[in-house]
């Protein structure tokens, strides 16, 4: 005890290195492991990228480059399967009206993903890892509970995307369950691309997402939006004559962009770069071209969403069932059973949206959709595997051989796919859909409120916590977006019409409001309401238990000096 206590003391009366405390928190690495020792442990991070020196002060697009890359693989999770069918979905129901709405979630992703950035840059150790160190056991359990919950709904969308879209592909000769089979085999091929050099896995999904911006932006240029209409819904933050219909799309936008596990992802990505963490310059540095990169990795996405929502607004809004049987009737494209005789209005998911496409416009523009769907989901089931080895990883503290992860993670996600895959036709996947993005809306308290919280402690950001201006406008964005998400659940659950469902439903809230309530009473201290921190719990359960666990955690050099 006492040796632990001269320890503490010294930790305290550290000095400055380059501007930064080197403190517990500007030396820590990932914990070290016997085993780990034993059988080398390799990661996406076995390769570092080296930033190259330069004489410019300002800004150089050497440096921007070598940063490129971690912006990119995040930015695929706006991209997958669930994002498109919410666009496609949005331009159906609602026209160019809703263009504000994912322009402002676009933003709101970007400020979100800079946090988690930063956190990631300064620390050293993305957010599973801090969580692991910084929460109780119990918690922090649940926690990962629930966000491995949140990677399973969206690899389900994104695995069954890839399946839809090699149906498509194949003119229904492909089977659903084939391709979850089939997707699964190439992901596991495409994960290991790491091994031929990080960059040349990194210039993998930069190539997805050119298919994806050449595939939907062919169906841009085919259709021909109006460009006015687009301009005002972009950038006119109103819906006329908007009623429940386009008010809970409106809420399914901000709910299928911003991603509980891509926050998670994105802490860790950038672990891929060379910063020195006791250099206050490299961080600062590394956290502006991480900015920037991702502002453009982002922009690109929005385009591509954008190009989406202007096909299905232009060439569908407000379309019935019966246009849409007659027209394709005449261009004889199978699957015309899908549009009853009837007036409604036409509902469209991607598998019916590839339909219409080849429709109205020809047998190419169906393929091309379909191939710009597998883009979408080949990548983003990748990134996603990442997210869950990343999740496991840092909450659990494995140090499994690579294959043993991959295939742990895999399974955990494709289980169920295969299940819904086998006994769920192609062509009644909406409802599955919706649930699976109730379910992402309600795990985001538990990215999002962590986030915010270990950002905003000096302790862990040192220089670069947050300032007051983003502790107030990161906690109004963050409960703006889990109040909309909220609602998005509550609409959901009242539209199932069962007295069963509605018990276990409230059942099932008391217990998820308990423990987002406890999420949050951390971070509001963590922003700096004092009153809420009876008895110094808060100091226990963020700082000394921290100070303690983390003193086995140290660099072997800093604990020789110590």
């Amino acid at each position: 005890m006492k040796r632990e206590k001269n320890e503490k003391s010294k930790l305290k009366d550290s000095p400055q290195e380059n501007g930064v405390h080197t403190n517990q928190y500007s030396s820590i690495s990932p914990p070290a492991s016997p085993v780990a020792e034993d059988n080398p442990f390799s990661t996406y991070f076995e390769e570092k990228v080296h930033i190259p020196e330069t004489d410019s002060q300002a800004f150089s697009f050497r440096k921007l480059w070598a940063f490129t890359g971690p912006g990119f693989l995040m930015s695929i999770a706006y991209l997958d399967p669930g994002n498109i069918e919410s666009d496609l979905q949005s331009g159906a129901k609602a026209g160019f009206k809703l263009l504000w709405v994912l322009l402002v979630s676009t933003i709101i992703g970007l400020l979100l993903q800079r946090l988690a950035a930063r956190l990631g840059v300064v620390t050293g150790m993305h957010l599973a890892e801090i969580c692991n160190r910084q929460y109780p056991t119990v918690p922090r359990i649940i926690l990962w509970l629930m966000v491995e919950l949140a990677i399973i709904g969206s690899d389900m969308q994104e695995v069954i995307g890839c399946a839809i879209a090699l149906n498509l592909l194949s003119v229904g000769r492909i089977p659903l369950w084939a391709g979850v089979l089939i997707t699964i085999t190439d992901t596991f091929v495409f994960l290991f691309l790491d091994k031929y050099g990080l960059r040349k896995l990194e210039a993998f999904f930069g190539f997805l997402i050119t298919v994806m911006a050449l595939s939907f932006g062919y169906e841009y240029v085919l259709v021909k939006p109006d460009q006015g209409e687009l301009l005002k819904g972009m950038f006119v933050p109103y819906c006329a004559g908007c009623g429940p219909v386009q008010l809970e799309q409106a809420v399914g936008v901000v709910g299928a962009v911003i991603m509980p596990h891509n926050i998670y992802l994105h802490s860790a990505l950038v672990k891929s770069r060379e910063v020195d963490r006791k250099n206050k310059k490299e961080i600062k540095e590394a956290n502006k071209y991480f900015f920037i990169e991702s502002s453009i990795a982002l922009f690109i996405s929005f385009l591509i969403n954008v190009f989406v929502v202007a096909v299905f607004a232009q060439a569908f809004y407000n379309k019935s069932n019966m246009e849409v049987n007659a027209e394709c009737n005449v261009t004889g494209i199978p699957h015309t059973d899908l549009f009853p005789l009837n007036n409604d209005t036409l509902e469209v998911d991607i598998y019916k949206g590839g339909v219409v496409l080849g429709c109205f416009f020809g047998p190419a523009a169906l393929y091309i959709w379909a191939i710009g769907i597998l883009a979408a989901g080949q990548s983003s089931t990748m990134t996603g595997t990442y997210s869950g080895q990343f999740v496991m990883e840092g909450f659990l503290n494995l140090r499994w051989s690579r294959f043993a992860r991959v295939l742990l993670t895999r399974s955990i996600a494709i289980t169920p796919t295969l299940l819904v895959a086998i006994f769920q036709d192609v062509q009644h996947l909406t409802g599955m859909n919706d649930f699976l993005n109730v379910l992402q809306s309600m795990q985001l308290p538990f990215a999002l409120i962590p986030i915010l919280t270990f950002t905003s402690l000096t302790s862990i950001m040192n220089d670069f916590a947050n300032g007051l201006v983003w502790k107030i406008s990161g906690g109004i964005v963050i409960l703006v977006v889990c109040a909309i998400n909220m609602y998005f659940v509550v609409v959901y659950v009242t539209s199932l019409n069962s007295v069963l469902l509605y018990v276990f439903a409230a059942l099932l809230s008391i217990a998820y409001l308990c423990f987002v309530g406890y999420l949050a009473w951390h971070c509001l201290i963590a922003l700096g309401v004092s009153c809420l921190d009876f008895g110094g719990r808060m100091q226990i359960g963020l700082s000394r238990h921290t100070d303690i666990y983390l003193l086995d955690d140290m660099d072997a050099d800093t604990l020789v000096e110590r």
